[in-house]
């Protein structure tokens, strides 16, 4: 998934990352790390879809820019929709509506390395990798 960072990128939220396809950014948004996202949940590869949707499936988000990264380990879920079009969420938590990706994830956005935060300030680009791996 590619992005775009923005200045009112604080990353302060203590539960939960997102990624959002809206073009704005408020001040109020401190879980979002990324907008203009050119896919949501929807539009993910059907394949990676069906192994995070599996129950105990690990799911690896790696978050890059230009010269910095950082990656968030969760868990998917066979509760998981995977059907929101504007937007994917990361939770630490086990709740699940149709834009959460994984639960239980060990970091949210103000865990994340800040060096990739001041970029994203500074509107660079961010990519997220997804990749889910069935564990059975």
């Amino acid at each position: 998934v590619r992005a775009w960072g923005h200045v009112n990128v604080s990353a302060r939220h203590r539960t939960t990352i997102e990624i959002t396809r809206d073009d704005y950014l408020t001040p109020r948004g401190d879980c979002i790390i990324g907008i203009r996202a050119d896919k949501g949940l929807y539009d993910i590869n059907p394949e990676l879809k069906e192994i995070i949707r599996k129950d105990n499936s690990l799911v690896i988000v790696i978050l890059a820019t230009d010269d910095y990264f950082d990656y968030v380990i969760g868990m998917g879920s066979s509760r998981l929709t995977l059907s929101n079009n504007n937007k994917l969420i990361i939770r630490k938590s086990n709740y699940v509506d149709d834009a959460t990706l994984m639960i239980r994830a060990n970091k949210a956005a103000a865990n994340l390395d800040r060096r990739l935060i001041d970029r994203l300030k500074k509107g660079s680009p961010l990519i997220a990798y997804i990749v889910g791996v069935d564990l059975e």
